[in-house]
């Protein structure tokens, strides 16, 4: 039953990334958007004027399309992984701990996203902690979202108790 609960939640993270892309594609323009409010820094008293705001058309890009592929690549890294977790699960605890590799790397790659996209880029360069307007939005999501993929990782990277 272990097995089966890391399985399931490795697919969890893949349908977040996968949904979570999915909805910055179909709203592009709002994904644009809100790169741009946060590096512009525009969303709080004397952001705009700060030393580090840019409203560069190329940086907003590289910052939207850092999100989405690192949303697709997690969700294809973890689905891969519960694919062959699901398929080493009544194998010995050795050929099962390999077949983790690429779920824990998903779970790695959402994280760097939310935490070196979001809360050292967005929140510590951009100091998205002074707005009022996307603290909560963004910077409490992106930590929530963090925080329960780093525990699933830690979940599904344990070893289990032999046997």
């Amino acid at each position: 039953m272990l097995r089966i609960t890391k399985v399931l939640l490795t697919l969890a993270v893949s349908a977040w990334g996968y949904v979570g892309a999915l909805f910055n594609l179909l709203d592009w323009s709002g994904t644009l958007d809100a790169v741009q409010r946060a590096t512009s820094m525009s969303t709080f008293n004397q952001g705009a004027s700060a030393w580090q705001a840019t409203a560069n058309p190329l940086l907003i890009w590289i910052g939207a399309l850092f999100i989405l592929l690192s949303k697709l690549a997690a969700a294809m890294l973890c689905l891969i992984g519960a694919g062959r977790m699901w398929r080493a699960r009544a194998t010995d605890s050795a050929t099962f701990e390999a077949s983790k590799d690429l779920a824990l790397a998903g779970c790695g790659v959402a994280l760097l996203m939310l935490f070196g996209g979001f809360i050292v880029v967005a929140e510590s360069y951009f100091e998205l902690w002074r707005s009022d307007a996307l603290r909560g939005p963004v910077l409490e999501s992106a930590f929530r979202y963090a925080a329960c993929i780093a525990a699933i990782g830690l979940y599904v990277g344990m070893r289990e108790p032999q046997q």
